[in-house]
């Protein structure tokens, strides 16, 4: 399966679009977002400077446009949800998923809303969480390496949110600028700490006053069922539905980013490839050291597109291809205590048909739980594991045939 991601902020640095916007039309699709974002989209990926596009008002819907005017460019494809989605499933493409604000990207290439409600939204996303950082001194910083749980365990202690936990050695804390100084003061031993280019405390009780703005301007938002497998931050789930997923995009604005559980759910679902959108690099860092064996691309220009398309042409012969694997494994993603979906899906055993998404069930550990879907249809040859069985990180959960390989 191959995956397209698309990061978020900070992610931006002066100049990226500026080879893009040489491709013929782009500028002209880019254009056209511009005046849904109230800003000039060109000229912010051109010629403005690092403060200018580090201003969360400006710095997300740059992202967000820049990311959906890509995915077009890679398929060939128009701006318009619907045919982004299915240019997206032709071409090879099988998950997408965003980093922040990324989901909104992620969510118009998926087919859930257009691209000119992801803008609209981010807009109102990006004021909100602008006018809720200047109302007190917040920031971030990045905390590198050193014992994980131990890291966790130093940022609460600060006072501080673990906003961002990223894997691969990478987290995030977030809180008021005294907090952050004490914490620098006083950091997890072999941890390394850079403050972040940020305007606030992002993804913490800090932008609570930005949820309900945003809630607001959802609120008309048609949405429709993802057409790929398409991962939350939350939580690192597959979204199935068009109204949960954009439940999710408006209280994540205050709440934790869970890349590794993303990251995790990528193993679970059988990501070989992931193609990262422009600005590039961040996501695809990210998965170099947590996704070992995975091939990754970071469109960083279009002189990327090349490879990034014949990556889409070997996912797409991999899923045509009559010698794939006439089965896959679901596994469990963490250790923990498994436990039945709300169906009857182990009573029923095999031969039960499932449908993308479908909830098998979940794995219980402390803080949460995360849910056991296919990215596919399918049907269950051979349940491994029963209801309340312990199971450790990595362990198959259940057997399944994915439809079209009888």
């Amino acid at each position: 399966m191959l995956l397209l991601a698309a990061p978020g902020q900070g992610a931006q640095t002066p100049g990226f679009l500026r080879e893009w916007l040489e491709l013929p039309g782009f500028a002209e699709r880019l254009g056209a977002l511009s005046e849904l974002a109230g800003c000039d989209l060109a000229r912010c990926g051109t010629t403005a400077d690092a403060d200018e596009i580090r201003d969360t008002a400006v710095a997300q819907p740059l992202l967000v446009a820049a990311a959906v005017t890509a995915a077009a460019e890679l398929f060939g494809a128009s701006s318009q949800a619907d045919e982004l989605a299915d240019a997206a499933l032709t071409a090879g493409v099988g998950a997408a998923g965003g980093h922040s604000v990324g989901e909104l990207a992620a969510g118009a290439i998926a087919g859930v809303i257009q691209p000119q409600d992801a803008i609209r939204l981010v807009r109102v996303r990006g004021e909100a969480m602008a006018r809720a950082a200047a109302a007190e001194a917040t920031g971030m910083t990045a905390v590198l390496g050193g014992d994980e749980r131990a890291v966790l365990r130093s940022i609460e202690a600060h006072g501080l949110t673990p906003a961002n936990v990223n894997g691969a050695g990478q987290v995030v804390a977030a809180g008021t600028v005294q907090q952050l100084a004490t914490f620098a003061a006083d950091p997890s031993p072999g941890a390394r700490l850079r403050p972040l280019s940020v305007a606030g405390a992002f993804h913490t009780r800090h932008m609570a006053p930005a949820v309900d703005a945003l809630r607001e301007a959802a609120a008309g938002v048609p949405v429709r069922s993802p057409a790929l497998a398409l991962l939350s931050n939350r939580d690192g789930s597959v979204v199935r539905s068009g109204g949960d997923w954009l439940e999710r995009i408006v209280t994540q604005v205050s709440a934790p980013v869970r890349w590794d559980r993303c990251m995790q759910a990528m193993q679970d679902l059988g990501v070989a490839a992931l193609i990262e959108l422009p600005p590039a690099g961040t996501l695809t860092g990210l998965a170099r050291r947590a996704l070992p064996g995975v091939q990754t691309l970071a469109l960083k220009s279009p002189a990327d597109l090349e490879q990034g398309r014949a990556l889409l042409a070997a996912s797409h012969d991999a899923h045509t291809d009559s010698h794939a694997p006439e089965w896959r494994l679901l596994v469990a993603p963490l250790a923990g205590t498994f436990r039945a979906g709300p169906w009857d899906s182990m009573a029923a055993g095999p031969g039960t048909t499932v449908s993308t998404g479908a909830d098998l069930g979940h794995v219980e550990m402390r803080g949460g739980s995360h849910t056991i879907s296919p990215a596919f249809p399918a049907t269950i040859l051979e349940w491994l594991v029963e209801d309340g069985d312990p199971v450790s990180a990595g362990q198959p959960l259940v057997r399944l045939q994915p439809e079209g390989t009888d």
